[in-house]
């Protein structure tokens, strides 16, 4: 099974993609419509998660959510808190983050399981092969 990627390092690629990622949206479709923005960065965090350990994932949320908020809302480069709105943005990154680290585990255990039940050794004995040899 692969080993997750450090921690800090997931975080810098969400730096960095995050701010990537909103300079672009912004400059596609505008700095007032967030809703492009959420849904991109929630991307980012969960192919950033796909690749991360479990306690990366409330980083990887806070990260995205400070360039939403700071960038892709006017004003631009202030942070603010609207309770509901930042809050609701807040458990949709952490989701997305939580459910690429959940898929990639799951993923990474099928794939393990694969590798154990096709393997000979480990095969069920069939009916139609007959007793073992002694």
């Amino acid at each position: 099974m692969p080993q997750p990627v450090a921690t800090p390092l997931v975080w810098a690629a969400a730096s960095g993609g995050a701010l990537v990622l909103v300079a672009l949206l912004n400059a596609a479709v505008g700095a007032d419509r967030p809703g492009w923005a959420l849904a991109g960065l929630s991307v980012l965090a969960a192919v950033l998660g796909i690749c991360a350990r479990f306690t990366a994932a409330p980083g990887t949320a806070l990260l995205c959510w400070l360039f939403l908020n700071g960038f892709a809302i006017p004003p631009a480069g202030t942070l603010t808190w609207t309770a509901h709105r930042d809050a609701f943005w807040l458990a949709c990154l952490l989701t997305a983050a939580v459910l690429g680290t959940t898929l990639a585990r799951v993923m990474n255990a099928h794939a393990a399981y694969r590798r154990l039940t096709t393997d000979s050794a480990f095969a069920p004995a069939r009916p139609e092969d007959g007793p073992p040899a002694a």
